[in-house]
């Protein structure tokens, strides 16, 4: 698919590798609707890029309606970066069950909100007769999570494992669907982190040892989009790093 003229909603899109992807779009001359929670993330790159920035839970399908409504019927990309992270062991040091509610948060943002977008783009995409991209983030931690990652594993995990079948459902539309599973990436998650700490992250990465730039990212989910042979696969994007138990 040539991205020049064409519409693309990026959940995530005000910032790290979401940013990343709305940049890459409009660089490429395309138009991005980009959905985030952070207003002011949201206005920065709508200002940068001409982007529209609309404030939206990817999880709220209400919300997510009126985004696609809004892109009327143009929508022929979807970029699904939105994503929380959540680090926490199912048996507490003091023996306590941890709270349902966080493991079902991350389900539901990062699973049931990847899928909400899925269905409601792949529907427009259908209507159009031109078919579409769907390119989804999952994680290493789908394949290695760590310990106390259970949550974030199993919410990458399923992202993962619905590639294939969605795949193989709107190829008769013609829609393909993709994922990618980023390593380490500097994000603004990364922000906060010490830089001691994050040097020491990137250490383990075996080639190259460094934090991956989101603009990497990017410059594969381009590949994606414009290499029509790619379908039903997760890549993974992650330096050959294998990540230990914790």
């Amino acid at each position: 698919m040539n991205i020049q003229g064409k519409l693309a909603v990026v959940t995530g899109g005000a910032s790290g590798l979401g940013g990343a992807c709305t940049r890459m779009i409009t660089a490429a001359g395309g138009r991005v609707i980009a959905v985030d929670l952070n207003d002011e993330a949201g206005a920065a790159i709508a200002e940068e890029t001409g982007c529209t920035y609309i404030r939206a839970d990817v999880a709220d399908a209400a919300q997510m309606e009126n985004v696609f409504a809004f892109s009327a019927g143009q929508a022929r990309i979807l970029i699904n970066c939105a994503g929380i992270v959540l680090s926490q062991r199912a048996v507490s040091r003091d023996n306590s069950a941890a709270p349902l509610h966080d493991f079902d948060r991350v389900i539901r943002v990062n699973l049931v909100g990847t899928y909400n977008c899925i269905r409601l783009a792949s529907a427009v995409m259908a209507k159009s007769g031109e078919g579409g991209v769907v390119i989804n983030t999952a994680s290493i931690a789908a394949f290695d999570g760590q310990i106390g990652q259970a949550a974030y594993s199993a919410s990458k995990g399923g992202i993962v494992s619905m590639t294939l079948p969605l795949a193989r459902e709107l190829a008769k539309v013609g829609i393909r669907v993709m994922t990618v599973a980023p390593g380490l990436f500097d994000t603004p998650m990364m922000a906060s982190l010490p830089v001691e700490v994050k040097q020491t992250m990137a250490a383990v990465v075996p080639n190259p040892s460094r934090l991956g730039d989101p603009a990497e990212f990017a410059a594969l989910v381009r590949h994606i989009i414009e290499n029509d042979m790619l379908n039903g696969e997760v890549i993974r994007l992650d330096g050959a790093l294998r990540m230990p138990p914790k």
